[in-house]
């Protein structure tokens, strides 16, 4: 039984407080194929996705900074986007849903829908793809400077505004809050049909949680290797364990600016990774192979990192 690699440049607070729970995979509904993620105009990957202003925030998809060549980028179709405090509670999006549609055909966005209103776009230096600046919204609530960003399809989200009660979605800012009674819908946005991912305005430390994939022989780290994250609503996002440490990342797949209340991480065999023992902030999971694991991010936990490790069989 291998101990997890003692790897890394963070040290973990004493004040996070990590619970565990096993689920079986197909648990959490999938959202579409790929990832977004936060960036600037040209597509330039940003440091722990904190930025100096909120007119600096852009969005980007496809298959995901540290992703191989042969990952699926977003499903193609027409995308709407929100801004919202991490909880989801409060939009912070302030013009009508029809003015931040985005289009994605081969797996990234090449445009926004022409409305008269739509949002200013920017060039990805990477592979070609439009960025699409997030502004206007409102200040975070939240003390930390964290934001929200979803991205769902048109067609799911007007869905989700019937639910909701509102049958005119793309010409409403708002088609209602979070709550019971919608049974989990936010603003139109049904989190089990959405993407999202945490960014943050403003300087300081983030706290993060990071997936380390191992080589069971040879304690090696592996790039390129998918974990698919549920935020604390339920909604997903792709992220592949890179090794960029002008960004600092060391060989990790990285959740940033996660928010507090339970994360989800969907573990599972792909090429390069038969899943053997997952450790969490150090400790055995009971189960082997495939699973979920779940890590409960406490009020109390202000910066730092807590790491998976998932040890992989890599023989062919």
């Amino acid at each position: 039984m291998k101990k997890p690699t003692e790897l890394g440049w963070r040290s973990i607070l004493p004040l996070f407080v990590a619970v565990v729970v096993l689920y079986p995979l197909g648990v959490y509904a999938a959202a579409p194929s790929g990832a977004i993620f936060t960036t600037v105009v040209d597509g330039t990957e940003v440091n722990l996705n904190q930025y100096p202003s909120k007119e600096d925030v852009y969005l980007d998809g496809g298959p995901g900074p540290g992703a191989p060549q042969t990952a699926a980028g977003l499903d193609d179709g027409i995308y709407v986007f929100q801004v919202t405090d991490p909880s989801g509670k409060a939009l912070l999006s302030t013009d009508p849903a029809k003015c931040r549609q985005v289009i994605v055909s081969g797996g990234i966005i090449t445009g926004v829908v022409a409305t008269g209103c739509q949002h200013v776009t920017g060039m990805d230096v990477d592979h070609g793809a439009l960025t699409v600046q997030l502004m206007p919204y409102l200040d975070t609530p939240n003390n930390g400077g964290v934001y929200k960003v979803w991205v769902t399809l048109v067609g799911d989200y007007l869905l989700g505004c019937k639910k909701q009660g509102i049958n005119d979605g793309l010409e409403r800012i708002d088609c209602g809050p979070l709550s019971r009674r919608s049974g989990g819908v936010a603003h139109g946005f049904m989190p089990w049909e959405s993407k999202t991912d945490n960014f943050k305005v403003r300087e300081g430390c983030p706290r993060e949680i990071d997936v380390r994939f191992i080589d069971d022989d040879t304690g090696r780290l592996i790039d390129g290797l998918l974990v698919t994250w549920f935020d604390t609503l339920g909604a997903s996002n792709d992220k592949w364990s890179v090794w960029a440490p002008w960004l600092l990342a060391y060989h990790e797949a990285h959740v940033e600016n996660v928010e507090t209340g339970t994360h989800r991480f969907a573990i599972f065999n792909q090429t390069g990774c038969r899943v053997q023992e997952v450790y969490v902030d150090g400790k055995l999971m009971p189960g082997l192979g495939p699973q979920t694991v779940e890590v409960n991010a406490k009020k109390s936990f202000k910066s730092g990192t807590i790491f998976v490790d998932v040890y992989c069989d890599t023989s062919p």
